[in-house]
């Protein structure tokens, strides 16, 4: 009998509000099985992004400070971060739009708010993953 390890997934997810952060964290361990890293700040995930490699970025686009846009532009001209696939999680529906995601180099976004039983699937769906 062969055994497939798959190894978990892992996630940060950028977001400023704590409790959309805790929420999307319960749903994404126990529901999808993955490791969740949090931030909440744009500057901080830039650097979690770094220094843990993360098998994908959910990004908030609206934060102070510094938008999820400008995040997005330095995770794009940073090599080490720059193959990481990013989905934004937010509010501004003109962002959900196929053709405004793709134009900016993300693999797709999701409109706040949203369901928390089908937020892995759309996730995993987005990213091509299995479940």
């Amino acid at each position: 009998m062969i055994n497939i390890v798959t190894q978990t997934k892992r996630i940060l997810f950028i977001d400023d509000e704590s409790n959309i952060r805790q929420i999307v964290k319960i749903c994404l361990e126990t529901l999808g099985g993955w490791n969740v890293s949090l931030a909440a700040s744009g500057q901080e995930g830039l650097v979690k992004a770094v220094s843990e490699k993360p098998d994908a970025i959910l990004l908030d686009v609206m934060m102070p400070n510094m938008d999820g846009l400008a995040v997005l532009q330095q995770l794009q001209a940073n090599p080490i971060t720059q193959p990481i696939p990013v989905v934004f999680l937010t509010a501004r529906r003109s962002l959900t739009e196929p053709y405004r995601f793709q134009a900016l180099g993300v693999k797709g976004a999701i409109a706040k708010p949203f369901d928390s039983l089908t937020l892995v699937p759309q996730i995993a769906n987005t990213l091509g993953w299995n479940l």
